[in-house]
């Protein structure tokens, strides 16, 4: 059972599964809306349920009717753009319900495995960089915070409870089937639609921050290998290298033959404070004991996120002409 089967890591992970054989149930919010939008003939493959955060009677029923022997806990509020907008709600979806799934796993069937999708957002304000699982958190948003109260609630009823539960300490990772929200869509749809003739430049905020990116199907896998280990543990997941947003630009750009710096344009009111000491991710745990590494590089996946925006809008603009053209 994965929760979150509708966005990004939900629909890569499900498609790992069904691969490998599992039977795939999505815990969605809204079932019409997520089978519209899962992509390839995915839908066809995958059984979906109604599943509420704030609803543990409705968590109950879930997991009494279907009975998984593993449950991927990915359904948060996203760490983009709006994550201060409401840190009540941030604090209840990204914190407290992931304690009231933990414990209707526990009172359900305390032998289901457990993952949480935890983010390197928890450490913030970090004094040592690379971070690994024991670095301390210093979380700087109501994302951040609510994920490290989910990490601990994890650890506790692991250590308390003896449940199989375990965290990724996720640290960015993209894809073509990322949000529009985040940086990393941004600029492939802004390299897109500025090859295709439809916008003139690309207005961004600081060039010069810095991200430890990396591939969002490599990440799954991991998330897959935590689950099967002999014992639980948090695993720091990353590539360990960081690169600039202007490093991004440069790459994305290139895919279409053009000069990032022709286009890009810093916006002032977004400019912030370039982190005095980067998030990067010590991935060393994870490569020792899950035998995992990244396996696709930078400059790969942003070619996939570009090809994939240029074929997305292409269709947009030839369905707007053919409709126009009947109109006429």
């Amino acid at each position: 059972m994965i929760s979150g089967l509708g966005g990004q890591d939900g629909s890569y992970l499900a498609e790992l599964l069904l691969a490998k054989g599992h039977r795939v149930v999505g815990a969605v919010r809204d079932v019409q809306r997520t089978l519209r939008t899962l992509p390839g003939d995915l839908a066809s493959h995958v059984e979906l349920v109604e599943w509420d955060l704030t609803d543990q009677s409705r968590m109950f029923h879930a997991l009494e009717r279907y009975g998984p022997s593993d449950f991927y806990n990915l359904a948060a509020l996203s760490s983009g753009v709006g994550m201060f907008d409401d840190p009540v709600k941030m604090g209840d979806l990204n914190g407290l319900a992931v304690a009231r799934t933990l414990d209707a796993v526990i009172r359900v069937n305390p032998r289901i495995r457990f993952l949480q999708a935890s983010s390197s957002e928890m450490f913030g304000r970090a004094t040592r960089s690379p971070q690994s699982e024991q670095t301390g958190f210093r979380p700087r948003s109501p994302y951040g915070a609510a994920k490290v109260f989910a990490h601990t609630m994890v650890q506790n009823r692991r250590e308390r409870d003896g449940l199989f539960a375990c965290s990724a300490i996720l640290f960015n990772h993209e894809s073509p089937r990322r949000g529009e929200g985040f940086v990393t869509r941004k600029v492939s749809q802004g390299a897109a639609r500025i090859k295709l003739g439809l916008s003139r430049e690309l207005q961004i905020g600081s060039l010069d921050a810095r991200r430890d990116w990396g591939y969002a199907p490599d990440f799954v896998r991991a998330m897959w290998l935590m689950l099967e280990q002999q014992s639980a543990d948090d695993y720091v997941l990353a590539t360990g290298v960081t690169r600039t947003v202007r490093q991004l630009c440069d790459a994305a750009f290139a895919a279409v033959d053009l000069d990032y710096r022709e286009f890009v344009r810093e916006r002032p009111e977004d400019l912030r404070p370039v982190e005095a000491i980067p998030l990067a991710g010590d991935a060393s745990r994870a490569r020792a004991r899950l035998g995992w590494h990244p396996e696709v590089g930078f400059e790969e996946w942003v070619q996939l996120m570009v090809a994939s925006d240029l074929r997305i809008l292409g269709e947009q603009v030839g369905a707007r002409s053919s409709s126009h053209v009947r109109n006429d």
